[in-house]
Order: C-alpha cells, then structure tokens, then sequence
C-alpha cells in the first residue's frame, strides 16, 4: 500500500536543500502519537520506503511537488494518512509546504518494475562499503545480494521461512550509479546506490505473488526507511 502527497512550497529554495533524512524525519513527525510514534527508535527492520520529490527541480511557490510513500503494512500507512488530517501546512526542515492533497493508492502487481530511488547494497556491512558497479562489475553479486536482503525482510515481515530458488529478476536495464550525499548530525557521508530502468520477472505465481508485492511496497535493498530502493510498476 501507498500514499500520494501533493505539497507546494510558501517560500522558493533549492532542491538540494532537502534531503532523504529530511523526508523522513516528515514522515516520523506525521506518524505522532500514532502505534508507531516511536518507530524510529527501533532496532531492526523499518517496513517503508519513500520515493524521491518529483517532479525534480528547485522548489518553486507555483509548482506542485510529489512524494509516495510505500508500506507493506497497512496500518503504518493509515496512520499517515491520519497524521495529514485537520493540517493546512507541513514542516519540510526549515521550510513550511501547503499541502494540496493525499490519497491511499492500491496497486495491482506487475512483472516489470523501474526504480524511483537508488537502490543500495553493502558489499560489506561491517565496513561501512557499499556496493559500487564502476568499482566491482559484478550484476551475479548484486542479484545475488538483493535476493539474500529481500528474503531476510519478508520472512522477518510475515515470519515465515520463504526461499526463492531462481534469480529475483530474470531482465534488467541499468541506467546509472549514483552517490547520494547526506547529513547527519553534521556529518556527511555517501551511499552508493544504483537506479534502473527495468527490472523484470517473466513469471510471478504462486507464493512468489506474496514476495513481489512485498518488495513492491517494501523497497529493494538496504536503507529503505531512508528511502532507499523505491520501485514502481509499469505496464
């Protein structure tokens, strides 16, 4: 499940004025008093992923701006969607948004996906390294990694001992890598991510449909509660 927020700026300020910690700590705010007010305390798997602002460009007092956010669990959603009602305006970190409009969206599965936030994977959690395609030139390792990531969070979601014995896409077409820089208590660091124009399954059935919607709504690789690993259907 997902939700749509359409939001336009009182005041113009540049794009890279707002960051993915600044996304999320939005949606933290929105969550409140909510059963999941205190999500981001937890230490463990977050179930939610944002996209990236679109349509991309400095923010201007004229133009609308987007922002989905995507959950396999319904209730995280809805309390959103509750957190949005009776407000006029939201913070953004420094800057005040009106907001224009929010609806739940339910999207039917599809086989083909696009990424519409970088998709991140260590090579080495305990260094701190991520997965880099101009340094290791290896789609074996990346495919292979994502699925190991995927399987770990949808059997951690519904507890339950799922495996996948084919390759989690069987098509792909690789649009570019990205380094994403981001603050945080003012220190900066990079996460390398990857962003794609296709990434196809030829045939979903079965239990597989439960997989693949999940990681629909889920997000594709590490970092997703940063919004990281965001993916859309396509026709």
């Amino acid at each position: 499940m997902r939700l749509l927020l359409t939001f336009s700026p009182t005041s113009e300020f540049s794009y890279d004025c707002i960051d993915k910690h600044t996304i999320q700590g939005l949606i933290y705010s929105l969550l409140g008093d909510s059963e999941y007010g205190a999500y981001h305390d937890l230490k463990r798997f977050k179930f939610f992923t944002f996209s990236d602002i679109f349509p991309i460009g400095d923010f201007t007092i004229a133009e609308n701006k987007n922002l989905l956010i995507s959950s396999p669990d319904p209730r995280f959603i809805r309390s959103i969607e509750d957190g949005l009602k009776g407000r006029d305006t939201l913070k953004l970190g420094n800057y005040s948004v009106w907001i224009r409009g929010y609806r739940i969206i339910n999207l039917g599965l599809r086989k083909r996906f696009i990424s519409a936030s970088p998709i991140a994977l260590y090579k080495d959690n305990k260094s701190n390294l991520y997965f880099s395609f101009e340094r290791d030139k290896n789609l074996d390792f990346f495919l292979e990694r994502l699925k190991e990531n995927a399987i770990k969070k949808y059997n951690a979601f519904y507890s339950t001992d799922f495996t996948l014995e084919e390759n989690i896409f069987d098509r792909l077409k690789f649009r570019k890598e990205v380094a994403v820089k981001l603050r945080k208590r003012n220190e900066e660091f990079i996460i390398i991510g990857s962003v794609w124009k296709l990434l196809e399954k030829f045939k979903i059935s079965g239990e597989n449909r439960k997989f693949y919607r999940f990681i629909m709504d889920s997000g594709l690789g590490e970092k997703n509660s940063l919004g990281f690993g965001f993916i859309n259907p396509m026709r």
